[in-house]
Formats: C-alpha cells, sequence, structure tokens
C-alpha cells in the first residue's frame, strides 16, 4: 500500500511540473526580435531565413518596419487570388500632370524569360526596394496571334498570363510600360523566312528594311496586338535603337540618293510614322525611345521631323566609368530640339559581358552613381524634364548571342541599385537596408570587375 501511495505521489509531481512548464515557459510564438530580425518584405520566398540584427548607422529607425508602415500594399496580409480572363478595362487616357520620376526596372524577355509564379514573388521585392514600374521587352515572349502567332517562342505567355502579370503589377503599384522593337533588334521577327524580304540587310535579321513594302504593315499589326493587351498603357516603348545595316538595302540606297544622303532623315521618317500610327492607335499614349541613333542626327533635323512632339529620348549608358559631361551634352541637344522631358537608362545586370556568369555588383553600383550626378545636374534644364530611369536587366546582347548572367543571380545587384537611388548614394543606411531585404551580407570588395 505504501508502495501504491509513493507511486500516486510521483506521478503527482509530475503533472505539477508538467502543468508549470506549460504555463511558465516562453511561448514559441513570442517575438524574438531582440535576438533575430525577421525579413518581412519581398514574400516568404526571399524572407526563409533569419540574419543578424544590423546597426543602423544613421537612424535608430528600423527601415523595413518603416517600409512595411508605409507601404502596406508591399506585402498584402492575405494574397488576393489573380483572375484571369478578365473583361477588358477602358483605355484611360493619361494625364500630364506634375508625377515624380519613376524608377522602372526593366526585363528583358529574349532568353530565359521568368515565369509569372517566379514575377509573383519578385514583384513584392522590387516594390519593396524602391521601384514604382517595370518595362517589359517582350520579343517573341508575346502571344502574338493569327499571322503573327509565328513571331511567339513556344515558352511564350499565354493571355492569361498577361491578364496576370497586369494584376500582379497593379497589385504592388508598379506602371507596366510594354517594348516592342519596331526598327533595330528586330532578330526574332527577320529570322523566319516569310520575313526575310523585309530585311534591310539580306545576310543580317537585326534590322528593318523601313522602305520595303509590307515592313510598315508588320510593324503596325505587332503594335496593335501588344497594345490590345494593354489598353490602360499611359507609356509605350518603340526600342528603334541600333538600327545596324542601315541604308544598306537597294531601297534605302536609292532614296539616300535622292535625298541628299540623309541618314538621319532616313531613320526619323520611319520612327515618327510609327509614333504618329500609336499616337491615332491609343489617345494620350506617351511614347518612349532609345536614343543612341538620335545621337548622330543634327538637331535641325529632328526638329524638323516632330518627333519632340510624339516621343521622349531614353539616354542609356552601362559602364561604370560614364561620362557625365557627355550625358550632359545629350540632354542640352533634345532640350534644345524642344524635348520636354527625358528619361534615362542604366543597368543592373547583362552589361558588363556577353557571357558574363556573374553580376559584379561594383561595376553597376558605379554605374549608378554617375547616373545619380547626371539626376542632381537636372534642375540647369529649365524646359525639359527628367521623367524617369529604367534599370536595365540584359538576358542577352542580342536575340541570337549566348546568356548573359540569369536574373536571379543579379537579384543582390539590383538591391544595391534601387537603394543607391533611393538614398542617392550607397551609404551604411543604404547597405542595411539593402542587406535586410536581400536576407545576406554584402561585400563590395569582393564583388569587382
Amino acid at each position: 500500500m505504501s508502495n501504491q501511495k509513493f507511486m500516486r505521489l510521483i506521478i503527482g509531481c509530475l503533472v505539477i511540473v508538467a502543468m508549470v512548464k506549460y504555463f511558465f515557459s516562453p511561448s514559441s510564438n513570442k517575438d524574438t526580435s531582440h535576438k533575430t530580425h525577421q525579413i518581412t518584405q519581398g514574400g516568404k520566398f526571399w524572407a526563409s531565413q533569419r540574419i543578424p540584427q544590423l546597426n543602423l548607422v544613421h537612424s535608430q529607425e528600423d527601415p523595413v518596419k518603416k517600409e512595411h508602415t508605409d507601404n502596406t500594399e508591399a506585402q498584402p496580409e492575405k494574397k488576393e487570388k489573380i483572375q484571369s480572363n478578365q473583361e477588358e478595362p477602358e483605355p484611360e487616357i493619361p494625364d500630364d500632370s506634375p508625377t515624380d520620376p519613376l524608377k522602372i526596372v526593366h526585363f528583358d524577355l529574349k532568353g530565359a524569360a521568368p515565369k509569372v509564379k517566379y514575377l509573383e514573388q519578385i514583384f513584392p521585392l522590387l516594390s519593396s526596394l524602391g521601384a514604382n514600374g517595370i518595362l517589359l521587352e517582350y520579343e517573341d515572349m508575346f502571344p502574338y496571334e493569327g499571322e503573327l502567332s509565328i513571331l511567339k517562342s513556344s515558352f511564350a505567355y499565354s493571355p492569361e498570363d498577361i491578364e496576370e502579370i497586369k494584376s500582379l503589377a497593379k497589385r504592388h503599384k508598379l506602371e507596366l510600360i510594354p517594348l516592342v522593337q519596331v526598327f533595330g533588334h528586330m532578330e526574332f521577327v527577320l529570322k523566319h523566312e516569310k520575313y526575310f524580304k523585309l530585311r534591310e540587310v539580306e545576310t543580317f535579321p537585326n534590322s528593318l528594311n523601313p522602305l520595303a513594302q509590307g515592313g510598315m504593315d508588320l510593324v503596325q499589326d505587332m503594335l496593335t496586338q501588344v497594345m490590345k493587351k494593354h489598353p490602360e498603357a499611359k507609356w509605350f516603348h518603340i526600342g528603334a535603337d541600333e538600327v545596324h545595316g542601315l541604308g544598306k538595302s537597294e531601297d534605302s540606297k536609292r532614296w539616300l540618293e535622292a535625298n541628299d544622303g540623309d541618314m538621319g532623315k532616313l531613320f526619323l521618317n520611319h520612327v515618327t510614322a510609327v509614333g504618329r500610327f500609336m499616337t491615332k492607335l491609343k489617345r494620350g499614349i506617351k511614347l518612349i525611345l532609345w536614343d543612341d541613333m538620335l545621337r548622330k542626327v543634327s538637331s535641325d533635323t529632328i526638329k524638323e521631323s516632330g518627333l519632340q512632339d510624339l516621343a521622349l529620348p531614353m539616354i542609356w549608358k552601362y559602364i561604370p566609368n560614364m561620362d557625365v559631361k557627355e550625358i550632359g551634352s545629350y540632354i542640352y541637344k533634345y532640350e534644345q530640339v524642344g524635348f520636354k522631358g527625358v528619361w534615362f537608362a542604366s543597368a543592373f545586370k547583362g552589361a558588363s559581358g556577353i557571357d558574363q556568369k556573374w553580376t559584379p555588383i561594383n561595376h553597376h553600383l558605379k554605374n549608378h552613381l554617375q547616373w545619380q550626378k547626371v539626376i542632381t545636374s537636372m534642375p540647369q534644364y529649365k524646359s525639359v524634364r527628367f521623367r524617369g530611369i529604367a534599370l536595365t536587366g540584359w538576358q542577352r546582347y542580342e536575340h541570337h548571342t549566348v546568356l548573359c548572367e540569369l536574373l536571379p543571380v543579379a537579384i543582390p545587384s539590383l538591391a544595391v541599385c534601387l537603394q543607391m537611388l533611393k538614398y542617392g548614394s550607397f551609404d551604411a543606411k543604404a547597405q542595411s537596408e539593402a542587406q535586410r531585404f536581400l536576407g545576406c551580407q554584402i561585400e563590395l570588395s569582393k564583388n569587382e570587375w
């Protein structure tokens, strides 16, 4: 009997100990932020690990918490279900009211294009890092239909994918700007035998013959299909860079002979025709084009073409030791021509080597530091407005070249460059915030190229 009492006593003690442990031990769900800092921005894909709490140099306020408080759209508590096959919205007429310059992240889709599921995870990260727009260079990833269906890749996005991408961009407050090449870099079109006759150089699929019969019809059909999928677009990029071989077709040679060899006018005739078509296709649309071909054209020729009333130039330069004075000379030229605004284009990946395998962060950071100097200088130009900067991320140099480093490899570079633009320099605060979003340390000294 005494043994039974002894056993009951032991069991009773164990029960009491268990109850004390249950009620008084710290809960695993309690806040442990004093030991570690959980990354909360950019979705669970970017927040699967914990990193040591970083010391803030310039402010004791946690910039991630502040960002999360100021921008609840960056990570909604409950994900909305993205609806496919949405009804086509009524086109909106964009207004010209003053807005802050946009920070646009460029997605080059002509190689290893990201799946929609990946975009679903990366868009909130872009928004959290300070981007407020995306530039989609479709190439062969657009779901062209009818006679143009030959242009689309076997991996092209579906119409439902396009709607989902648009919904994601809207949810995370990212202005979506489509980009369709209309002159140079048309390899994805001119590689097809059906369109060989539209090449400017018979053996080279890069550039469209601007005088070939059917060439403008092709461009208009492409633009119409893309615009139909983006009726809400306020901006549209028509490319038009690096028109290699222009003037070498027999059509162009005859035209040049009859027009004093004015190559600039030959270029502008095609681009302004595209611009006029687009303004008729969508009332109020604002167009952008790469500026490199304009650098070679006289101010008078540009002014006479009327391009300044149809589109804005996007000045691009991707090297780390970019000449700020050279860029200033382009801005001054475009101001004198009558352009009311300019865009800039930097690079966060794909511009440091045709077959680059990793992204040299310091290379791209230096490029952005130079662009920041240009941005700071803009108040001296009284009649031209800085509209935004596109952080380009090239997948290939051209349609038929090898892949550069892939997009996921370049995410740390993108984070560094966006934070640099946000703070005006890559100081300790910008670096600590970039590290918080990424969940890793950044050592620029090991990222030279």
